[in-house]
């Protein structure tokens, strides 16, 4: 049995998974926004879906982050956990091995394995979420990468910004105008808040949109040709086969069939044939993806 653990900004989920990839179990609980609190949740997870299955279990763990060469996480916009041994301080409350990965690659390896990027060569999975992220699959092979860094497009800068992008909004990286600060589901609100003086959540946006509200229908368009120049940026580089959208802006109507026609203003070629795709496994996937860091037979 497999236990998969997906770190979030608001909530730490936890799935048991069997041999066959099945779940049998899930529990969710609220984050702490506390790196020792963070750790008791995690350990008390894995403790509760291992007693559950009634069989030892490996533990795999998404981070929004990675871990340097020596076991501190860097680069997570759950700014509590930067510089911490995560995953050494859960292997001491468990007394067992821990492995730990990126969340939106967890998110690339479940979607790769059998979800909408299932029987692709190379698969680029997308989070836009509460941060924007992404994993790159190869032959069934997540690509980490000398830095750890692979797939972490959020933090490149929006391509071919107009004047009124320039330099762009300030991201908790230090840097200003990251792809994270456009297509992030709270900038995307912020943006909507700062031009109709309301706030509403993403949703609400994409229905007032479709309702033909000119601000909301207006900022959505631009989200789209954002996503579209940031993705183009991703296919000049990497070429997959399949882009698999993930996180809370992807559950946004229409988004990928509203993306993949702008591509070809962007992409450096004739001809666009990567297919850019929703999620098959939903919120689930993260999760399964970081059950699937150990072998089935571990």
């Amino acid at each position: 049995m497999r236990i998969g653990i997906d770190l979030g900004g608001t909530k730490i989920e936890g799935v048991t998974v069997a041999t066959d990839g099945s779940v049998i179990a899930r529990e969710r609980v609220p984050t702490p926004r506390d790196y020792r609190a963070s750790v008791d949740a995690i350990a008390g997870l894995a403790r509760r879906l291992e007693s559950a299955a009634g069989v030892p279990c490996t533990v795999g763990v998404g981070i929004p982050g990675t871990a340097t060469p020596a076991g501190l996480v860097k680069n997570a916009n759950s700014v509590w956990l930067i510089g911490h041994p995560l995953a050494r301080d859960l292997e001491s409350i468990l007394g067992r091995p821990v492995r730990l990965m990126n969340d939106a690659n967890c998110f690339a390896i479940s979607e790769a394995a059998d979800g909408a990027g299932a029987g692709a060569s190379i698969v680029f999975g997308v989070i836009l979420g509460t941060g924007v992220g992404g994993g790159i699959v190869v032959d069934g092979k997540c690509l980490e990468g000398a830095n750890r860094i692979s797939g972490e497009w959020g933090h490149n800068p929006l391509p071919w910004p107009g004047d009124d992008e320039r330099p762009g909004p300030e991201c908790y990286c230090g840097r200003r105008g990251c792809i994270e600060t456009f297509l992030s589901g709270p900038a995307f609100e912020r943006q909507y808040a700062e031009q109709a003086g309301r706030s509403l959540p993403a949703a609400d946006i994409a229905a007032a949109a479709a309702r033909g509200e000119p601000t909301a229908s207006g900022l959505l368009a631009r989200y789209h040709d954002r996503l579209a120049r940031a993705l183009a940026s991703v296919i000049n580089v990497v070429d997959p086969d399949v882009i698999v959208l993930g996180g809370g802006m992807s559950n946004l109507p229409g988004l990928a069939g509203s993306v993949a026609p702008l591509l070809p203003r962007y992409v450096f070629s004739d001809s666009v044939v990567t297919r850019v795709v929703r999620n098959a496994h939903g919120d689930s996937s993260g999760v399964r993806g970081a059950a699937w860091l150990w072998p089935a037979t571990a």
